[in-house]
C-alpha cells in the first residue's frame, strides 16, 4: 500500500516585533492618540509592556502608564484616533527584519505555506503588508477581530489554520512573545521564538520549542526537524 505523501508544512508567523520592525510608527501612533488627552509620550522602552493585545489595550496601558487611567466610554474616539493615524501614514517606517523576505521565499519554493496569525486589527494588518508587497506570500491573514477570540486562546492559531488549509500536525508557530508561545502550547504544536521583537522578559524564559536568532536560520530543514521534535516528545 502506497503511503500517503507527507503535505507540506504550515509556517504560522505572528506580525508586530516577528515579522515586521513596527516599533517606530506605534509609538508615532501612539504618541499622537494620548496627546489628545495632554499625556506625555511613551518610548520604545515602554513598547514592549504595551504591545500584543491589539490596539485598544495598547492604548488603555498607555493611559495607565501616565496615570490616567480611561474609562470604557473613552476609548472608541482615541481607538479611531489611533487607527486614522496609523492606517493612514503606512507603510511609514515599518520593514521586514533582516533576512525575512529569503526565508520566505526559500520556504515557499521548497512547497511550504505562509500564514499570519496576530492581534493586531485584521484590517490594519492586511493594509500594512499590502503596502510593503508582501500579501501574496501569506494563504491567511487574520487579527485580533477576525473571530470572537485572540490569542493566546488556541482557537485564534487554530483557525488561521483553518483558514490557510493547513494540518495542525504540519503546523509551526513563529513569534516574539508570551501570546505567541503560549498560543502555540494551548494548540499543542511547535514554537520558533525570535529574540528581537517586543516581548518584556527574555523568549527564552517563555519555553518555545526552538529560538532562532536570524532569519537565515529558518529553512526547511529546521522546520522539519523542529516538526519531527516535537513529534518524538508529545509520543512519549
Amino acid at each position: 500500500m502506497t503511503p500517503a505523501p507527507v503535505r507540506p508544512a504550515l509556517i504560522v508567523f505572528d506580525l508586530d516585533g516577528t515579522l515586521l520592525d513596527t516599533h517606530a510608527d506605534l509609538v508615532e501612533s501612539l504618541n499622537h492618540t494620548i496627546a489628545a488627552l495632554g499625556l506625555e509620550p511613551v518610548s520604545y522602552d515602554d513598547l514592549t509592556h504595551l504591545v500584543g493585545q491589539g490596539a485598544r489595550v495598547m492604548i488603555e496601558r498607555a493611559c495607565r502608564l501616565r496615570g490616567h487611567p480611561l474609562e470604557s466610554a473613552a476609548v472608541p474616539q482615541l481607538l479611531e484616533r489611533f487607527v486614522a493615524h496609523y492606517a493612514g501614514n503606512m507603510p511609514g517606517h515599518t520593514e521586514p527584519y533582516p533576512g525575512l523576505v529569503a526565508a520566505m521565499d526559500r520556504l515557499k519554493a521548497a512547497g511550504y505555506h505562509l500564514a499570519v496569525c496576530t492581534n493586531k486589527m485584521e484590517s490594519l494588518a492586511f493594509g500594512l503588508l499590502d503596502k510593503l508587497d508582501l500579501v501574496g506570500y501569506f494563504s491567511a491573514i487574520t487579527g485580533g477581530d477576525t473571530f470572537e477570540y485572540r490569542k493566546p486562546d488556541a482557537r485564534h492559531l487554530t483557525g488561521t489554520i483553518d483558514r490557510a488549509g493547513g494540518d495542525i500536525a504540519r503546523t509551526v508557530m513563529v513569534g516574539d512573545s508570551i501570546n505567541d508561545i503560549a498560543a502555540a502550547k494551548n494548540a499543542a504544536l511547535p514554537s520558533i521564538a525570535v529574540p528581537f521583537g517586543y516581548s518584556d522578559v527574555p523568549v527564552s524564559s517563555l519555553d518555545p520549542d526552538m529560538t532562532i536568532m536570524h532569519y537565515d536560520e529558518l529553512t526547511p530543514a529546521l522546520v522539519e526537524r523542529l516538526l519531527q521534535e516535537y513529534a518524538e516528545k508529545v509520543a512519549v
